[in-house]
């Protein structure tokens, strides 16, 4: 029997509440940035580059001039590059609840199409970041009217404070691995990392990269642990593992990148940025070949970014996944529970 569509009166009566949370979030946190004098802004989805990450994939288009004339376009995968021009051109704090597009993905909490959440302060360390996710934790939890914040069989208290855990304390903690022991220079030591996660039972391919190997360690160890109870603040990556994050200078083997976890859900995921074109360029380049040699395809550079970045101020800034947060704090099972228009899936 084939599934009714989301616009079916008694599927969208079942989502509705959901929906109508949604809404009364979002309300909240655009209260609640208009009250830290931010700027809303609201920036273009189609671009000549859709970002340089390599295991992000975009939707391609064609933009056709008066004359005829034919030239790429990638719907956005995310709006860093033009929030990044924003501060270049002189903006301080801004935030966007932009649509993204990504390609690849779907599943209970990936849609093709959803909303990122992103904010960028100039001039301001990216440790304050961590204090604005705990407010708009507490912000949307009282928008929806809950004290609890679940996802399947995992809850947390979004008026707790977050824990603070670095990436090489939690692989110690829950994997039984030295992280930074395999971070050497010149480059990541694969050999170590993979025999350190087939000792703690972890299953390793023979053309697993470094990368490979310590994002199967991540998901298969670490995340099903992080933010129960409370959120967690997952703090200092790798720097091989943050092309667009600032090195720490304490210890260049890692980088000022965090991510926010809530009932074992990434929810945010936040740099102190990068602002050397010339650093940014020769790691976007690497990013690329990368994609190249896995999946066979690349995206062009953004020239314009990469000049704008040479202006733009020392700045802190995050991304997110807004309809995350909703499911959530409603305690909805698929992301589609959340999305008024949902994607629909071919034949669907």
């Amino acid at each position: 029997m084939s599934t009714s569509p989301w616009w079916s009166p008694h599927r969208h009566d079942d989502r509705r509440p959901l929906l109508l949370a949604r809404n009364r979030i979002g309300a909240r946190l655009r209260q609640w940035f208009a009250g830290h004098d931010f700027v809303e802004v609201e920036t273009g989805i189609l671009q000549l580059s859709p970002g340089n990450e390599t295991h992000l994939h975009a939707f391609s288009t064609e933009l056709c001039a008066p004359d005829s004339t034919r030239s790429q376009r990638y719907l956005r995968t995310s709006p860093e590059f033009s929030c990044k021009k924003l501060l270049a051109a002189g903006e301080r704090r801004i935030f966007d609840f932009a649509r993204v597009f990504r390609n690849r993905e779907r599943g209970p909490l990936h849609s093709p199409e959803f909303t990122l959440l992103e904010w960028y302060r100039a001039e301001e360390p990216y440790d304050v970041l961590m204090q604005d996710c705990a407010a708009l934790l507490a912000e949307a939890a009282t928008a929806a009217g809950t004290a609890r914040f679940c996802f399947r069989d995992r809850a947390m208290d979004p008026f707790a404070p977050p824990e603070r855990l670095t990436v090489a304390q939690a692989f110690e903690r829950y994997a039984g691995i030295d992280l930074l022991a395999t971070l050497s220079a010149p480059k990541p030591d694969r050999e170590a990392l993979a025999a350190a996660a087939r000792s703690s039972g972890i299953r390793v391919a023979e053309d697993d990269s470094w990368g490979d190997v310590f994002s199967r360690i991540l998901v298969e160890r670490i995340e099903p642990n992080l933010g129960l109870g409370r959120a967690c603040i997952l703090d200092a990556y790798p720097a091989v593992q943050s092309a667009l994050a600032r090195p720490m200078p304490a210890d260049p083997r890692v980088a000022e990148r965090f991510e926010l976890y809530a009932c074992g859900v990434e929810l945010a995921n936040g740099f102190g940025e990068l602002n050397d074109a010339v650093e940014q360029r020769t790691r976007l380049t690497q990013e690329m070949a990368e994609k190249e040699r896995i999946y066979g395809e690349s995206y062009p550079l953004d020239e314009d970014f990469l000049q704008a970045l040479g202006a733009m101020p020392a700045a802190s800034g995050i991304a997110l996944g807004f309809d995350r947060l909703v499911m959530l704090a409603t305690g909805a099972a698929r992301i589609e529970q959340v999305l008024w228009t949902p994607v629909v899936d071919p034949g669907g």
